[in-house]
C-alpha cells in the first residue's frame, strides 16, 4: 500500500496556482464533485446555493437550486447573490457564463479529469480557491491513501473483467461509456477493463458493436434520491431497471448477460470523481470480483 501510495503522489502534476478568496461568505457550488469538496473540507455553511447535479451530502437539498449546470440561467444564479462561483469544468452554456462573468462575480473553473491524479487536484483547487490549507492537505492525503488503496488492488487483478457502461437505454438503444469518459476512468481504478474501445465519450451503439464487446459485467447507475445511496446493491426499485437491460437481446447474447451479471452505483458517487472516489472505486472493484 505504502508504495502504491507513494507511486500515485508521484504522478501527480503540479498544481497551477490559484486566486484565493478567504473573503468569500457567499459561495454558489455549480457541479456534485465541488459541492461535495466543499462540504469535506467543512466550508458548507459560506455556501449560498447549488445546482442539481449537487446532491450529496443530503443535506445540499436544503440550498436553493440554481438549476442544471450545463444549462444555467444568469437570472438564477445571481438570485442567490454570490460572492464566489466555484463551478466545475464544462458548466455553461458559454454565453451564460461569460454574462455571469462579466457581472463583477469572482467566477471559479475546476478542472475535470477522470482519473486519480485529477481527483486530487481538484480537491487542491477548492481548498487553494477558500483559503482552507490545512484541510485542505488533511483532505488530500486521506483521499491519496483511499486511491492508493484501491490502485494497488486493481494492479493484484490477473484477468481484468469487462465492463459495459450503459448511460442510457432509450428506445432499447443503448448509449454507452467509452475512452476518456468518468466512466471508463472509475472502470479503470477498479481494476476493470472497459468492454467498449475505439469510442470516445458517450455514444449509441448498435445491437453489433454490443455482442462483439463481449461484456463480463454490465454497470448501471442507480436511479432515486440521495437516500438510495445507503442501501444494499440491487436495491429497492433497481429490479425493473436489471430486468429490462437483461431483457434487450443484444445484452442477452453477452456473458453479462447470460449470467445475469449487471451491478448498480449511485450515479454522482460513481462518476462524480470527488471525495468518495476512493469509496466508489474500492466498490466496484468489490461487485466485479466478488467471490473471485
Amino acid at each position: 500500500m505504502k508504495a502504491a501510495l507513494l507511486a500515485l503522489m508521484a504522478v501527480l502534476p503540479a498544481v497551477a496556482a490559484a486566486d484565493s478568496h478567504p473573503e468569500a461568505r457567499r459561495v454558489l457550488a455549480i457541479g456534485g464533485a465541488v459541492t461535495e469538496i466543499v462540504y469535506a473540507l467543512g466550508q458548507q455553511d459560506r455556501l449560498v446555493g447549488r445546482d442539481q447535479t449537487s446532491t450529496w451530502p443530503p443535506e445540499a437539498a436544503s440550498l436553493p437550486d440554481v438549476g442544471y449546470m450545463r444549462a444555467l440561467s444568469p437570472e438564477a444564479v445571481l438570485s442567490v447573490s454570490p460572492d464566489l462561483i466555484l463551478a466545475e469544468e464544462g458548466a455553461g452554456p458559454p454565453e451564460a457564463v461569460s454574462v455571469l462573468k462579466s457581472a463583477g462575480v469572482p467566477y471559479v473553473s475546476v478542472a475535470e479529469s477522470p482519473d486519480p491524479a485529477g481527483v486530487l487536484r481538484k480537491v487542491d483547487e477548492v481548498a487553494e480557491v477558500l483559503a482552507v490549507p490545512e484541510q485542505g492537505r488533511a483532505l488530500h492525503q486521506r483521499l491519496a491513501e483511499e486511491l492508493a488503496e484501491v490502485s494497488a488492488k486493481a494492479a493484484a487483478v490477473g484477468a481484468p473483467r469487462k465492463v459495459l457502461f450503459i448511460l442510457s437505454m432509450q428506445g432499447g438503444k443503448l448509449t454507452v461509456g467509452g475512452a476518456g469518459t468518468s466512466a471508463d476512468g472509475i472502470i479503470r481504478l477498479a481494476g476493470g477493463q472497459n468492454a467498449i474501445s475505439g469510442v470516445q465519450g458517450y455514444k449509441p451503439v448498435t445491437d453489433e458493436a454490443v455482442i462483439a464487446a463481449a461484456p463480463d459485467v454490465i454497470l448501471m447507475m442507480r436511479r432515486g434520491d440521495a437516500r438510495a445511496d445507503a442501501q444494499a446493491n440491487g436495491g429497492d426499485g433497481q429490479a425493473e431497471a436489471r430486468a429490462a437491460a437483461l431483457a434487450l437481446p443484444a445484452l442477452a447474447q453477452t456473458p453479462a448477460g447470460r449470467n445475469g451479471a449487471v451491478v448498480m452505483m449511485d450515479g454522482l458517487k460513481l462518476l462524480g470523481f470527488g471525495p468518495r472516489t476512493g469509496e466508489a472505486a474500492l466498490e466496484l472493484h468489490d461487485l466485479l470480483y466478488e467471490g473471485s
